[in-house]
């Protein structure tokens, strides 16, 4: 795949699950309404964070975010996908791969920062009320939302360039249903341990290293929450904290069994569960988590549409 030269193939076959075309038509249905419920929930929470004024707080600012990568993680897989599932050609052109694979690492690595910088802004709001709106300033979140963006999209330019350098064994077939770096280094008919190292370690990077901090930031705010005398109290501040927790036992749960075990027979079919899983179905999950465990996303979404019936008046 080295570059855009003459070895590399106009497009690639995706075989995603071609070998078993008896579940095509019900995945298609499967995968459509989740890509709709995605795109429906995620732009639900961004309509009604950006247009209810007792939203405009970092901890909806980050949900933002985290919706909006949400929408870009789906978008540049799904339609594909679908297409594919439609198709007896299962075909993805070159630059689309490219772009896939770049979108996938891109986007993974960022919400994995996102995750971190979401505990982080938990610990402060939790751990240091009373200094909270002075340390979670709105440059400080813009920054740390950047940071998060830059820092993911940056790691995206690294490894696809790794990947894509490698050349090709001839022939194209993708055993998988998108352009992942697991998937493509299959292809290569060279040694691919170096690139096979560099991808542990950018995962390492990129996945235990928030994590950490993501456990520390909650063993620091339970031992604060268990010192709160009410019953109350801690119950609304574990409130605060139990989307955050099941969104990211969800994506990092999913993410490491793919990229942090050691292959296996089933690795190949883990892979693509797995990767459908987090590519997917999270990103769905992920709205209804946050609205039907928070009860200021629920009343800012009637306040929303209370001023959507006034205004059809």
């Amino acid at each position: 795949m080295k570059g855009v030269n003459a070895s590399a193939p106009w497009e690639f076959t995706l075989l995603g699950f071609s070998d078993r075309p008896r579940l095509e038509l019900p995945l298609f249905v499967v995968f459509f309404i989740s890509y709709v419920a995605t795109i429906f929930g995620n732009l639900t929470i961004i309509l009604v964070s950006r247009l209810d004024p007792k939203l405009h707080t970092p901890m909806y600012f980050f949900l933002t975010n985290l919706s909006l990568l949400d929408l870009c993680y789906t978008t540049s897989t799904v339609p594909q996908m679908l297409v594919n599932l439609c198709s007896t050609r299962k075909v993805i052109s070159y630059g689309g791969c490219v772009a896939q694979l770049f979108m996938f690492l891109a986007l993974g690595a960022t919400e994995c920062l996102l995750l971190a910088v979401m505990s982080l802004d938990r610990f402060v709001a939790i751990c240091r009320p009373l200094r909270y709106s002075v340390v979670m300033h709105q440059r400080l979140c813009l920054q740390l939302a950047a940071a998060s963006w830059i820092t993911g999209f940056s790691n995206s330019v690294w490894l696809s360039a790794l990947t894509l350098q490698l050349p090709l064994c001839g022939h194209k077939e993708v055993d998988h249903f998108l352009c992942e770096v697991p998937a493509l280094l299959k292809l290569s008919c060279v040694d691919t341990t170096a690139n096979e190292a560099e991808l542990f370690f950018g995962s390492v990077l990129f996945h235990l290293i928030p994590l950490t901090l993501i456990l520390v930031s909650y063993a620091f705010i339970a031992r604060a929450v268990l010192r709160i005398q009410s019953a109350e109290g801690r119950r609304k501040a574990f409130g605060t904290c139990g989307s955050h927790l099941i969104v990211v036992s969800l994506f990092y749960g999913t993410a490491i069994s793919v990229y942090l075990q050691p292959p296996s027979r089933n690795s190949k079919h883990r892979g693509k569960m797995v990767s459908l899983f987090y590519g997917i179905i999270a990103p769905m999950l992920n709205p209804l988590i946050y609205t039907l465990k928070n009860k200021e996303v629920k009343e800012a979404f009637k306040r929303s549409v209370a001023r959507a019936a006034l205004i059809k008046k």
